[in-house]
């Protein structure tokens, strides 16, 4: 399902993220969610490399992922991500992954990252972050 708060990140499964056994090695989903998080911070005009650089960190603290059917050398993926929540100094994203040919469903996952500057201490999000996120909140579930 996708809806206007939804980003969608699109890609190409590669050799390089196979095992022998033709399937999609299980952490190279989480390679993919930051792929789609990183575009989807330059999509609402807040790049990451501009927040690092004004002392803005936001490191992943915690990850849920469950793996549904597998993916498959050269597939055709899509990521869909939404915000579920933009509290004071904390993102929570939730995503699903599927096949874009088929529609299958891959896997679900949801991250949440802190906001911290470069000492690792913990700090509000800025309001233009705050601001930018806001459309892509979605409080339903997939």
């Amino acid at each position: 399902m996708s809806t206007a708060n939804t980003f969608e990140y699109p890609l190409r499964v590669t050799a390089s993220d196979c095992t022998v056994g033709n399937h999609v090695y299980y952490s190279r989903y989480l390679d993919w969610l930051e792929a789609a998080r990183t575009e989807l911070f330059r999509a609402i005009g807040q790049p990451l490399a501009r927040l690092m650089e004004s002392g803005i960190m936001l490191p992943v603290i915690e990850a849920q992922l469950r793996y549904r059917q597998p993916a498959r050398f050269d597939d055709r993926i899509l990521v869909r991500l939404w915000v579920t929540e933009a509290s004071r100094a904390c993102i929570v994203f939730s995503a699903e992954i599927v096949n874009a040919d088929t529609g299958a469903l891959l896997v679900t996952a949801t991250t949440t990252q802190v906001c911290t500057n470069h000492a690792d201490k913990p700090q509000r999000l800025p309001p233009a972050l705050t601001e930018a996120l806001a459309a892509r909140v979605r409080t339903e579930t997939a």
